[in-house]
């Protein structure tokens, strides 16, 4: 089975200089970026079968991922519409 990346470089690749830019300038999106990093980590290592769980928590993690995507996503969106 072949596991997606989820970073988001590999998610929103067009967006790299706007990501770099708000790692550098914005320490909300700063620790929102690592909080997603994190947790991507996990369900990375999770789906690898390199730390066990049960499927609820997994689904979980998955969400609180995707949220912090979309919120991350606005605030880039933001940033390049202002550029």
């Amino acid at each position: 089975m072949t596991l997606e990346k989820h970073d988001l470089h590999h998610e929103f690749p067009e967006y790299n200089d706007e990501i770099h830019y708000l790692k550098m300038n914005d320490n909300h999106f700063a620790r929102l970026f690592a909080e997603y990093h994190e947790i991507d980590q996990e369900v990375h290592r999770i789906e690898q079968g390199v730390e066990n769980t049960c499927d609820d928590y997994l689904e979980t993690k998955k969400k609180e991922r995707l949220l912090l995507k979309d919120k991350l996503f606005v605030m880039i969106k933001k940033i390049k519409e202002t550029a």
